[in-house]
């Protein structure tokens, strides 16, 4: 039988809810004073809704009881299955199954429900590390992504955290800060703690962790950039179709000379959108059309305002724009200002990802619009496959979500006179 405090008797209804035994002592020094001090016996009596009679000792010393659980979980034993599953009235492997997101299925939807109601009530918390040991697994999933301050990747952050948090993982968030040495020390520090798998999205176009990892049978799904090899399941956004979009849109605006400022070649995105944009352009050429290709070293405000400075300085001319992505295209606005060149009356800008907020600029960004949290959704979805070991996904299938054109305030027919 569980001790209880000298004095006390077993549980009672306390605020109306159930007081049960705890196993834990309690300091009768605390019991003494709670229940010498009227102040402390009405802070207790008003914390639970009740209002003791003077000299009513029982009621504040199961108070005290209480308050300690809440304040010093550690002085409680932990709440076991098994005392869910008596609660709910069914054996403990159906509570279990009840309560795994992976199990459900084969249980009714009357007994979920009761399970957790019960699992609720009774605080039960599961214990992963005994779940583990069970399943050898660890229910852990990195997500490496190169800069979380970055809206794109906090996006997708959110997405793949939904899916896999339903399906009874814990996600352990890896910020690379766009350091090159980052993603493989922090990949391996995961790993020695057991990771299951990983949705990566700091993939460079030649990665060798990334093979490497491959090579040692480690379970991951790449998110918004790919590889030159391809060995990996990879979700993406159409970025071909989405700068052909931006092409043409351009052009029915009648802008004949357009400049591209491409992100970093050494990233699947910056070469497939630099590569689409001189393929949709072939596909269109026009008469009096020219355009130029200006890669920028980052994608990134900064190296936005750099790229457009840099050619307002050179001999190319130019009427509309279509940045890399949005953050090249808030810098080249920047740029574009502090030139005296105003957008769009004199250049047309279009960006990539639609950005939250971009549409709230002055002029809102003309963007193609990226499914983000989709993306991360189905990653997520992609990598717990892999982990079940669907042979589907071992083909290291490709999906490429569709993409829209967000036409705003930073495009607007080009008048032939006005070419920068």
């Amino acid at each position: 039988m569980s001790p209880r405090v000298p004095g006390s008797k077993p549980a009672r209804m306390v605020g109306g809810r159930s007081a049960r035994p705890l196993r834990a002592s309690v300091l009768s020094s605390g019991v003494n004073l709670a229940t010498r001090h009227t102040p402390y016996r009405n802070r207790l009596a008003k914390l639970y809704g009740t209002r003791p009679r003077p000299g009513s000792a029982r009621l504040v010393q199961q108070s005290i009881v209480e308050t300690r659980s809440v304040a010093y979980p550690s002085l409680v034993e932990r709440v076991k299955l098994a005392d869910v599953a008596k609660a709910a009235g069914v054996h403990a492997g159906t509570a279990s199954r009840a309560l795994n997101p992976n199990t459900q299925r084969h249980v009714s939807r009357d007994t979920v429900r009761r399970v957790a109601r019960a699992a609720e009530r009774l605080g039960y918390v599961p214990n992963a590390h005994a779940r583990g040991l069970r399943t050898a697994r660890s229910y852990l999933v990195g997500v490496v992504v190169p800069d979380i301050t970055n809206p794109l990747f906090s996006l997708i952050l959110r997405g793949a955290e939904q899916v896999l948090t339903t399906a009874g993982y814990t996600v352990v968030l890896s910020d690379t800060n766009n350091d090159i040495r980052g993603p493989r020390s922090q990949v391996e520090s995961l790993l020695a703690r057991g990771a299951d798998g990983f949705i990566i999205a700091t993939a460079e176009w030649d990665d060798p962790l990334l093979e490497d990892l491959d090579d040692r049978g480690v379970a991951a799904v790449l998110a918004n950039r790919n590889t030159r090899r391809g060995r990996w399941p990879y979700v993406g956004g159409d970025e071909r179709a989405g700068i052909a979009m931006a092409v043409q849109h351009l052009r029915g605006l009648g802008h004949r000379r357009l400049l591209h400022l491409a992100g970093p070649q050494h990233l699947s995105t910056g070469r497939d959108r630099a590569e689409a944009f001189e393929s949709a352009l072939r596909a269109d050429s026009l008469p009096g059309g020219d355009a130029h290709v200006r890669v920028t070293g980052a994608f990134t405000e900064a190296a936005g305002f750099d790229g457009m400075t840099a050619v307002l300085a050179g001999p190319d001319r130019f009427s509309g724009v279509v940045a890399g992505n949005d953050l090249i295209a808030l810098g080249a606005l920047d740029a574009l200002r502090a030139a005296g060149v105003r957008c769009p009356e004199d250049v047309s800008l279009t960006g990539f990802n639609d950005m939250p907020f971009v549409d709230r600029l002055t002029p809102p960004l003309t963007t193609v619009r990226l499914p983000l949290e989709e993306m991360g959704r189905m990653a997520a979805n992609e990598l717990l496959a892999l982990l079940r070991g669907q042979p589907s996904v071992r083909a290291r299938r490709s999906t490429l979500l569709p993409v829209e054109l967000m036409v705003r305030g930073t495009t607007q027919r080009h008048e032939p006179s006005r070419t920068t």
